[in-house]
């Protein structure tokens, strides 16, 4: 088998079994249980998963989506946070290789997802991710080439400037339009990425999150009174960033001189 085969099937054993990880963690939040009790089950009639029941991806398969024991359905979100997990670690190995970089980016791609799904069912980013990401990030930034100063100033500018976006638009609209979590995870990504990444994500985000506003809307009969959490847009862009961010914006910086 080619190396590069080889370590691209590796990269995405490994982001499944996380992806299987994530799915836990988005559940049992959501449910407000233990990650570690007890052992993984249906959540319908209580039935204990053997083995061959946990494989990521093939098990869902096998299963027809369905409990082995109840038949009851299983939802489509733990194929496809399996599959998200499994993408992203061979999209990084891609770009960064089996590096320091690689396994930085591969887990705070991790709670990026796990943030997402959670937002997506229950429009919370939780503080439990969210602040010891950041501190996460923080300490991660020097390892893949982004100084402690510009950490600071892109986890205070992101930060900074949603919440002038959460005021003004509380002020202006006399109700809260942004989540305070959003904020956190801006501060998670600026310090992370650095102050020149956040004119990227947020622009990224914004028109993410206007594509998935009108799919939204045409789904729910144009009822402008559902929230749609941003937090899944934002995790989205960053990603995009890790990936070829950087790329991008020195070709821009080619570009215009």
């Amino acid at each position: 088998m080619d190396h590069q085969i080889y370590l691209y099937l590796v990269s995405f054993v490994l982001g499944t079994c996380l992806g299987s990880f994530y799915n836990v963690c988005i559940y049992r939040y959501i449910e407000q249980e233990s990650i570690v009790h007890p052992p993984s089950h249906c959540p319908n009639c209580g039935h204990y998963l053997k083995w061959w029941e946990n494989i990521p991806i093939l098990s869902y398969i096998f299963l027809r989506g369905r409990c082995s024991s109840c038949g009851s359905s299983i939802s489509i979100r733990y194929l496809v946070v399996e599959l998200l997990s499994g993408i992203w670690s061979v999209l990084l190995v891609i770009k960064y290789g089996f590096s320091v970089s690689y396994f930085i980016f591969l887990g705070i791609g991790g709670i990026f997802i796990i943030l997402s799904f959670i937002d997506l069912e229950i429009f919370i980013l939780p503080d439990i991710l969210t602040i010891p990401g950041s501190i996460l990030c923080l300490l991660s930034a020097p390892l893949i080439g982004v100084s402690i100063i510009n950490s600071l100033i892109g986890a205070l500018f992101g930060s900074g400037f949603f919440l002038l976006i959460q005021k003004g638009y509380k002020f202006l609209k006399g109700r809260e339009g942004l989540g305070t979590g959003d904020i956190k995870l801006m501060f998670m990504i600026g310090a992370l990425l650095g102050g020149e990444a956040i004119p990227f994500v947020v622009f990224l985000g914004s028109i993410f999150g206007l594509i998935g506003g009108l799919i939204f809307l045409r789904s729910h009969s144009q009822d402008t009174s559902n929230p749609i959490p941003f937090g899944p847009f934002l995790c989205a862009s960053a990603m995009v960033y890790i990936l070829i961010g950087r790329d991008l914006l020195n070709w821009y910086l080619k570009f215009i001189r």
